[in-house]
């Protein structure tokens, strides 16, 4: 048993798998002031002629943000993103972020169409976690409950008992763990190593890691406080324990934001997506917003605070994707049906635990 633990962290581990997904993305061009309000005017008029709605992450270009919001659409984290989608009433789902993003809308909203502006868009989290060996990982540890974030594939999501998301997470491993289950977490190590610090529950932790919050450096971060010695510290749970340490506050992309807009501090420093910032800026105009370093020891800057596959949303291929009808997401009716369970109880779990959860998710 051990030994195919080994195994799997090694492969999940491995760099170089991510690496051949980063070097294969195109990020698109920069457009001209003339180019992007022919693009914006072009796709309000599309989203309005098809009865779409555009879905954006945080993490997304602020354009994009703009643009979904201008449009009634909404800009969120995951778990928003999701409710959403379900929700609205829109025949067409526009999802600006990473593939298992628009994967979740369309196992939630299977008679609704679910486009991206490119299906190239992925995320390190889900790459770390092929579906063969985390299920025969899983296999062997029969006794455990699955538990698996949302960033990972329909497939994964489909062989797993719950699926969470980082406002969540927590709240549901206390639960599972005042049940006496034990856990099998997956993909990201540090956000299962924190939940698991924080509630004592008995989880077995899949390896992997965003290579976003991968880079914050404590050591740097140390530095940066001397010389904001009254800035508070906001960060992600994937960010490694060393600098979830030095945090005042950690959370989810919606609690980063919603304590930047609460909290007396002036100046804060940020480890998460800089895609953050727009949002953050909004809702605290007149805070200062500072990334965390990613330099130091055995940085390699492959994101430099920012996910190059949120990246590749872009205006012109959100136009492309709403013209043709392209990139449109499809999930076989079977493994639909299977992913919808564990994700349907994340969202039955969210509304009825409302007012413990309130202004987390």
């Amino acid at each position: 048993m051990a030994e195919t633990k080994e195994a799997i962290s090694s492969l999940a581990a491995d760099k170089a798998i991510v690496k051949q997904y980063l070097d294969s993305a195109e990020l698109p061009p920069e457009l001209d002031n003339a180019d992007q309000q022919y693009y914006i005017v072009s796709i309000k008029d599309l989203l309005l002629e098809k009865n779409a709605a555009l879905v954006a992450h945080y993490y997304t270009d602020a354009i994009l943000q703009d643009l979904a919001e201008s449009t009634g659409g909404l800009v969120g984290d995951s778990l928003e993103m999701a409710r959403f989608g379900r929700d609205c009433e829109a025949d067409t789902l526009m999802v600006a972020g990473v593939r298992f993003m628009g994967e979740s809308a369309k196992i939630l909203s299977p008679e609704k169409t679910v486009l991206m502006p490119t299906l190239d868009a992925t995320c390190s989290l889900d790459i770390a976690c092929p579906i063969e060996q985390f299920s025969s990982f899983c296999d062997a540890h029969p006794d455990r409950t699955i538990v698996v974030y949302a960033n990972t594939s329909a497939v994964v999501k489909a062989r797993s008992d719950w699926v969470v998301t980082s406002s969540i997470a927590l709240e549901v491993v206390e639960h599972l763990n005042a049940q006496g289950e034990k856990i099998i977490w997956a993909p990201d190590r540090h956000l299962g190593a924190y939940i698991q610090k924080q509630t004592g529950a008995d989880i077995l932790l899949w390896d992997a890691a965003c290579i976003v919050h991968e880079e914050f450096k404590a050591r740097g971060l140390q530095a940066m406080r001397k010389v904001y010695p009254d800035a508070a510290i906001l960060a992600h749970p994937e960010a490694p324990d060393s600098v979830l340490e030095m945090a005042d506050v950690i959370g989810s992309t919606t609690q980063i934001i919603n304590a930047a807009k609460t909290l007396d501090n002036v100046s804060f420093i940020v480890a998460t997506d800089q895609g953050i910032f727009h949002k953050m800026q909004q809702v605290a105009p007149d805070k200062e917003f500072i990334i965390a370093p990613t330099a130091g020891e055995d940085a390699t800057c492959r994101s430099c605070a920012h996910c190059p596959w949120m990246a590749m949303n872009a205006l012109k291929n959100t136009y492309q994707s709403l013209l043709y009808g392209s990139n449109e997401i499809r999930i076989d009716t079977t493994l639909r049906e299977k992913a919808m369970l564990p994700l349907q109880r994340m969202l039955h779990f969210v509304a009825e635990n409302k007012l413990k959860v309130k202004g987390k998710a």
